[in-house]
């Protein structure tokens, strides 16, 4: 199979979009890669083709729990046997889905950068046939990146236990010196380059300074109709900015990380389908969202970074229709981010602290907790230590930055079920608990004999509106299966997770890299003001700004965006006045056809000569005649 008919059979296109192909041959050829795509620009298509393709277990590392969740459903839509581990799977799941790596038929293992330490998953590595290692988000190994994890440092494990495989590094934003960090970390060996300009053609970047955000909205959303995204930094914000645009007759919806999975999917579903206009959100979303019609995307809140607003601005306009991306700025928005960005240096007393309270919460030894993962409650947690959430948000961030824990926002895992029983011993078991057995034969039946070899994903529901029971009753069976050694069953989860990502140390001895704490505080502080510089500045074509942010050199104008109109505006106001002018003069020196003045003047611009000669009619400064001859008025 070619990567053509890979991409038809399974994926539905003709075409590749460039440099996708260039991008799949380099891997297919055994070498290591780099690809810069911006958002929409289809990265993960460079390393599922041609995984497709050749023999052995492709492992993609992202940091993104619901991306890797997102994928992995795709992939199983389309055919492709695909898992992925994290913090919200068990020891047996994770051990179940190794072995299956190992001895099955999975193609694609999805996995966080923390797991590749485990013992676990480095001795099942060494006996899988690893065709490709791809790693996402790749900026997060680089200080100078936008989202740096300490995790990912460690990444190049995978070469010493697989030399030989290729490896692709793909991100949406990576300046120069991050790219650079990227393939000296990964340990890439002379790899290709791959990057498309960060210009968006069809994209129209405007920002608005305003003192009436809501004003200024309303007039956007009422003058540039279509689907829209509008970005807010809080989660109460979400709602009573929907609240606000419902009041004024434009359907809208909410989303953020805080709400629950039937929440956030119903709210999302009313927006895809186009049953509201507007999604009002955090920026919990917008990942793994393929919706191609979004003509618009808002800004209320000045993003912290360029790299971030790039990528959620990058949303509108996927199919390649004009769209626009907007910001709408207060002049106490500066200071605002500017104070966001200090308040998230923490002192090293408080990074102690609150490590020191999430071992209590937890309840660990010190040594202990190594990959363990715990359901974790951010208001419990604060109201149990009487710490403020903000602060204590802050604080957990910085200490995810320096490796010793992950902290995902809630996603929604559903529940998952697996016979440890083999099918004798489970008939046995059958005859002997009547009451299980109705139970036992709805999961055969609905799902089937997959049930024996792996873990697999039920709904309680699905399986009690055909006994006629309740859920709950369908979870109090699995749980009695469970207890009775029979089967393997995890109830759905919807709650953040916290990971232990080093072994629980004395928090008196917290190891904290305080150079590195102190860089990074730089590299907020630089990328805040780079932000700040594209919202304030009026001079230079917004595109260009980003561009060159990017470290792409390019001297060429959008045209597009509010700055390239302005001065487009401002240069036909001048010529205007210098064709008024040209056209009294001729025709006080000489009456003539509108054909002559035009041959007389002989103008860059046509049309701007004929508006000209229309304002000098209608200030009656020259007439026709009869014979549709121009002359002065005298006046």
């Amino acid at each position: 199979m070619t990567s053509l008919e890979a991409l038809k059979q399974y994926w539905g296109y003709s075409a590749f979009r460039e440099p996708q192909e260039k991008i799949i041959e380099a891997v297919l050829n055994q070498e290591d890669a780099v690809a810069v795509l911006p958002t929409g620009g289809g990265k993960s298509l460079c390393f599922q083709v041609p995984a497709m393709i050749t023999e052995g277990v492709c492992i993609v590392v992202t940091p993104l729990i619901a991306l890797m969740e997102d994928q992995v459903s795709q992939l199983k839509k389309r055919g492709i046997d695909a898992v992925a581990i994290h913090s919200g799977r068990s020891f047996r799941d994770i051990d179940n889905m190794l072995d299956n790596c190992v001895y099955g038929k999975v193609k694609f293992l999805y996995i966080s950068p923390e797991r590749i330490q485990t013992e676990m998953f480095q001795v099942r590595l060494a006996k899988m046939k690893a065709c490709l290692f791809a790693v996402d988000e790749a900026h997060c190994i680089s200080q100078w990146g936008h989202d740096f994890r300490p995790p990912y440092l460690q990444i190049s494990t995978l070469r010493e236990i697989h030399p030989k495989t290729p490896m692709i590094a793909l991100t949406a934003s990576a300046t120069a010196l991050v790219r650079q960090e990227i393939i000296e970390k990964l340990q890439l060996k002379n790899p290709r380059h791959f990057q498309i300009s960060f210009a968006r053609n069809n994209l129209s970047l405007v920002v608005r300074k305003t003192e009436n955000k809501e004003r200024h909205l309303l007039d956007i959303l009422n003058k540039a109709p279509g689907c829209a995204i509008i970005y807010v930094r809080s989660r109460r914000g979400t709602q009573a900015l929907s609240l606000f645009l419902e009041q004024n007759n434009i359907r809208s919806a909410w989303y953020h990380a805080g709400m629950t999975h039937e929440e956030r999917a119903a709210h999302q579903r009313l927006w895809m389908n186009n049953q509201v206009r507007v999604m009002v959100a955090t920026n919990a979303f917008g990942m793994g969202i393929d919706k191609p019609d979004v003509r618009l995307v808002l800004h209320v809140d000045l993003p912290e970074d360029l790299e971030s607003y790039y990528q959620e601005a990058g949303r509108a306009g996927r199919d390649g229709l004009r769209s626009y991306a907007v910001v709408l700025y207060h002049p106490n928005d500066i200071a605002t981010l500017q104070k966001k960005v200090n308040d998230k240096h923490r002192t090293p007393e408080e990074l102690k602290q609150v490590y020191q309270a999430l071992a209590n919460y937890c309840q660990l030894a010190v040594g202990a907790g190594l990959g363990v993962s715990f359901p974790f409650n951010m208001e419990e947690f604060c109201k149990r230590f009487d710490r403020q959430v903000a602060p204590t948000y802050l604080t957990l961030k910085k200490l995810e930055e320096e490796g010793v824990i992950q902290l995902s926002e809630s996603f929604y895992r559903p529940s998952r079920f697996h016979f440890l029983a083999d099918k004798t011993r489970l008939y046995e078991f059958q005859v002997a608990n009547a009451t299980l057995d109705p139970f036992i034969k709805m999961v055969l039946r609905i799902y089937g004999a997959q049930a024996f070899s792996e873990f697999i994903s039920i709904s309680e529901s699905k399986i009690a509106s055909v006994l006629k029971c309740s859920p709950q009753e369908v979870s109090n069976a699995l749980e009695r299966l469970q207890k009775m050694q029979v089967a393997a069953y995890e109830p759905a989860s919807d709650s953040p997770q916290l990971t232990w990502t080093t072994e629980r140390q004395d928090a008196a001895r917290l190891f904290l890299d305080y150079r590195r704490l102190e860089a990074r505080h730089l590299v907020h502080k630089n990328k805040m003001e780079a932000m700040t510089h594209y919202a304030e500045q009026t001079s230079q074509c917004r595109m260009l700004v980003i561009q060159e942010y990017f470290d792409e050199k390019t001297s060429a104008s959008c045209g597009r965006c509010d700055v390239c109109l302005e001065k487009r505006k401002s240069n036909q106001d001048y010529l205007l006045v210098g064709y008024r002018n040209q056209i009294t003069s001729l025709i006080a020196a000489k009456p003539m056809t509108a054909d002559e003045l035009e041959q007389a003047v002989s103008p860059d611009d046509p049309k701007l000569l004929a508006e000209a000669l229309r304002q000098t009619l209608d200030e009656k400064k020259v007439y026709y005649d009869k014979l549709w001859i121009l002359h002065a008025s005298g006046k």
